[in-house]
């Protein structure tokens, strides 16, 4: 079975589906038909955040001090650390920031595997269509790092086993996934996700799940440019395989219709904000 994720969209908006393996519960059921809604949950009265977001609020630091103690065996060149020194010292001023966050990647759905393959201007739609928006880089270092400023989600040393991470490289083919007829094929052979929320260690000082490992997470980088390198599209928090995985870094050389067997997204919103009447956006399970 495979889900289609399809957009009602008001306003005439059309957007490419995509697909996304369904939950372990639903594997051998007589549901062709069934469909489930996603979307933004209404906001409760005095709440800042839907029950479906975190709230996130504090002090961003423009540039922190995080120094590595040991990097793995030759890997210095590809910044990946074991453990760094128990100290992160800002420079700069603090930014206050005050949003929500999806507490797991998109669909934002514990038990269920996030999508890949989209573009970072189809995650944006995406997340628009729904009521939210594209998280921007800085929201989303401090909501991973926390106020502690921790390199990993779950502090200073790095844990293999508290997130999706270094898992052992697969060559992807690049060929079979340009090619819209092998697609699916060529992410099902590579595919190494868990399902979200999956482990409990991997969790934010804020309380946010799977932030490093798992897929790469499309943000809006706030100081990138539409037509070159650093691109305004920025990848967080790396994929399962063995690479920084880290909260701070972001990859900035790919352009807003790049996609990837390991590029998923979240999304987040402004904290208070009242949301009108909006799309839903559905997931409708076929075989």
């Amino acid at each position: 079975m495979a889900i289609r994720i399809a957009l009602a969209i008001l306003g005439g908006l059309t957007l490419a589906s995509t697909a996304f393996a369904a939950p372990e519960g639903d594997k051998g059921e007589d549901k062709s038909e069934r469909v489930a809604s996603f979307g933004a949950a209404p906001l409760a009265k005095g709440e800042a955040c839907p029950a479906d977001m975190v709230e996130v609020e504090g002090d961003y630091c423009p540039t922190v001090e995080q120094v590595c103690t040991q990097f793995f065996k030759g890997q210095e060149k590809r910044d990946r650390c074991i453990e760094y020194r128990p100290t992160a010292r800002c420079y700069g001023k603090p930014e206050r920031r005050h949003f929500c966050i999806d507490r797991y990647e998109f669909p934002n759905m514990r038990g269920l595997k996030p999508v890949v393959g989209v573009t970072w201007e189809e995650s944006r739609d995406f997340c628009g269509a729904i009521g939210k928006r594209l998280c921007k880089d800085t929201e989303w270092t401090l909501a991973c790092e926390g106020q502690e400023r921790f390199p990993y989600p779950y502090g200073f040393k790095r844990d293999s086993q508290a997130c999706n991470i270094d898992r052992q490289y697969i060559m992807p083919n690049n060929d079979a996934y340009g090619d819209p007829k092998l697609r699916a094929a060529e992410i099902a052979r590579v595919d190494q996700r868990d399902k979200s929320g999956a482990r409990e260690a991997c969790r934010s000082p804020f309380g946010v799940q799977d932030m490093t490992g798992n897929v790469d997470e499309w943000v809006v980088n706030e100081k990138g440019t539409l037509k070159e390198i650093p691109y305004v599209s920025g990848l967080k928090g790396g994929y399962w395989g063995p690479v920084r995985n880290r909260c701070r870094p972001m990859t900035t050389d790919h352009n807003m219709w790049h996609s990837g067997y390991q590029i998923g997204f979240r999304c987040c919103g402004d904290a208070g904000h009242t949301r009108g009447q909006r799309p839903l956006m559905q997931a409708k399970q076929t075989r």
